[in-house]
């Protein structure tokens, strides 16, 4: 520390011309970033309307309801199907089974 009481005191800058445009540059930048990111969206467009999407929500749910039906249908006739071809084998088993009885009792005599 200097002990000389003569000694010049600084001054305090003052801001010059090209500092006050950088301020005034970043406080705009700023306020059009803010206003930018807070400010009100504008709507999409929307693709289809609500009326044409929930009537093709209904032609797809229809068109799955008639597949699924076509395919219980389906089921169902396989289902008699196979009841019938059992029945005939179960109608075999047993022709066969009364032949062997006959041909057992036959053999035993």
């Amino acid at each position: 520390m200097s002990t000389n009481l003569n000694s010049p005191i600084s001054a305090p800058r003052g801001i010059t011309g090209e500092g006050w445009a950088a301020i005034a540059g970043a406080v705009g930048s700023g306020f059009l970033l803010a206003k930018k990111l807070l400010g009100p969206r504008p709507a999409k467009p929307e693709l289809m309307s609500r009326a044409d999407f929930y009537a093709e929500m209904l032609d797809v749910r229809d068109r799955l309801q008639g597949n699924h039906l076509a395919l219980l249908e389906k089921l169902d006739a396989n289902h008699r199907e196979l009841l019938a071809a059992l029945e005939r084998q179960s109608a075999r088993i047993s022709a066969l089974e009364a032949g062997f009885a006959r041909l057992d009792e036959r053999t035993r005599k």
